[in-house]
């Protein structure tokens, strides 16, 4: 076996390195820093977030790599290839993002800053690591270090027992999940000898008859961790309390960053490591894909405008919902001779839907500040009391419905639609047209709620704290929903500035 090159390319690690070096900056600081001064973390970290974020341009040639083997073939544990950038630029671009919704949060909830940005910080490290992780062990690390403060995070509103159900919940089931996902990889790492996943996909293709078996359960408990992440049925159950016992920045965080985690790991595992058996991952992902997606837009048809937390719980089950399109490139990898073109639409797929879902959330936050119970019927009337956040929250939910102005919303369909077509796989783009119509019924109607005439009969406090707040948006907020508004125009007037990652070979 060879050894691994002592010698590192600083420079291609660079963007996880640099936040976590923030995250443990953040931390020490905490300690020293008086309570009134703890402001100055959050500022600390959206630095870190940016300057993680520029050290991407240095990359963009995408021929880096490190901590590679010195003898026998060039095997890599870290690659900074065309698709790692791209990862990482979700990774970073949708941290940033939450940081700037998290800042209220923090002030409002009373919520410890120190612990909460090490905690976001540290995840989107290990987010970010992951898309360059070409080995299982690494792989399996930079899950469970973007999972683990997660875990915290979810459950960080102590004095709330919804947040401290959600966390328990989360953390059994994604723990049950990684349980499952190590025993595949022992399993994959026995029959072939290795963990770099060129290697593995090498070996794969003349594995002892004897290790046959062990092989194939291997490779199919390797991909029950990464369906996990990406709240595929029936590995979903934990998403809608979840989100609603998360504050709000976090539920945003999981619906786009967790799932870029586990579409990146699946992507990997499936066309890097395990290529020799797409006969097995390709049929379950197409059936996983159908069933998440129907199982997602059926729920969240189902949910009743008056209940509390609807508008968090609706989009939890959208979330569900979208999972199962940017499925469905992946499992169309395995039936074509270009699984690069196919995966490239999950990417393009997977960039619009972090821009408009956390502006979705972040008009959420904004609503939740005065009605916190987040009621679909509060949306009532928001263009008459704030007419700029009800015109983005109708952009974005027209976004994701993929209907116009959202252009980018129904090019990225398009595209994913188009995969499935492209690999013969005619019944899954018969269930994705089945479910995209579905999902236009609870998109518009949420949509029209926002530009309804306000109920006359809203309770007296409410009103009361609406006036009380109409002035006090706070600028990050603000400026979150801003800058999601922004990308989702300036992407809906040229989508061939994702679009393009479609036909690219991006692996």
């Amino acid at each position: 076996m060879g050894s691994l090159v002592q010698s590192v390319d600083w420079l291609a690690i660079a963007p996880p390195t640099i936040t976590a070096v923030v995250a443990l900056v953040i931390l020490v600081a905490d300690l020293f820093l008086p309570q009134e001064r703890k402001p100055l973390l959050g500022g600390i970290a959206i630095g870190g977030l940016l300057l993680a974020g520029l050290s991407l341009l240095p990359l963009h040639d995408g021929d880096r790599s490190t901590f590679c083997l010195s003898t026998g073939t060039r095997a890599c544990s870290y690659s900074a290839d065309h698709f790692t950038l791209v990862i990482q630029f979700l990774v970073l671009g949708g941290a940033l993002l939450t940081a700037l919704l998290s800042v209220s949060t923090l002030t409002d909830f009373k919520l410890p800053s120190g612990e909460y940005w090490f905690l976001l910080l540290s995840s989107a490290a290990g987010a970010a690591l992951l898309p360059a992780s070409r080995d299982l062990a690494t792989l399996v690390v930079a899950l469970e270090v973007a999972s683990l403060p997660a875990f915290a995070l979810v459950g960080l509103r102590r004095d709330d027992r919804r947040s401290s159900e959600a966390a328990l919940k989360f953390f059994l089931s994604s723990v049950t999940a990684t349980a499952v996902m190590l025993l595949g990889v022992s399993f994959v790492y026995a029959a072939t000898g290795t963990l770099h996943l060129t290697e593995v996909a090498r070996a794969l293709t003349d594995v002892d008859p004897r290790l046959e078996t062990l092989a194939q359960a291997g490779v199919a408990l390797t991909l029950v961790g990464f369906a996990f992440k990406t709240a595929a049925v029936p590995f979903h159950f934990w998403v809608p309390d979840t989100y609603v016992g998360a504050p709000l920045p976090i539920a945003a965080y999981l619906s786009v960053i967790g799932k870029a985690v586990g579409f990146t790991g699946l992507i990997l595992v499936t066309v890097v490591g395990f290529p020799s058996y797409s006969d097995i991952w390709g049929p379950a992902l197409a059936v996983l894909a159908a069933l998440t997606m129907t199982v997602g837009n059926a729920a969240a048809l189902r949910q009743r405008a008056d209940r509390a937390h609807s508008a968090v719980r609706l989009l939890a089950w959208s979330s569900v919902g979208q999972a199962g399109y940017l499925l469905v490139p992946i499992a169309a990898a395995a039936y074509t001779d270009d699984p690069a073109h196919a995966i490239g639409s999950t990417v393009a797929y997977a960039l619009m839907y972090a821009v408009v879902n956390l502006g979705a959330f972040a008009v959420a936050a904004l609503v939740a500040r005065t009605r916190p119970a987040n009621r679909i019927t509060d949306y009532r009337g928001l263009y008459a009391r704030r007419p700029l956040a009800a015109l983005a929250m109708g952009f974005f939910l027209l976004c994701l419905a993929g209907l116009p102005p959202g252009i980018i919303g129904l090019f990225a369909k398009v595209t994913v639609f188009s995969a499935a077509v492209d690999a013969g796989l005619g019944w899954l783009a018969v269930v994705m047209a089945v479910n995209v119509v579905i999902a236009l019924y609870y998109y518009l109607q949420w949509t029209a709620v926002l530009f309804r005439a306000p109920d006359e009969a809203a309770p007296d406090e409410a009103e009361a704290a609406e006036g009380r707040h109409r002035l006090r948006v706070p600028a990050p907020l603000a400026t979150a929903i801003a800058l999601a508004a922004v990308l989702g125009i300036a992407l809906s007037g040229a989508p061939q500035l994702v679009l393009r990652f479609a036909s690219g070979a991006l692996l």
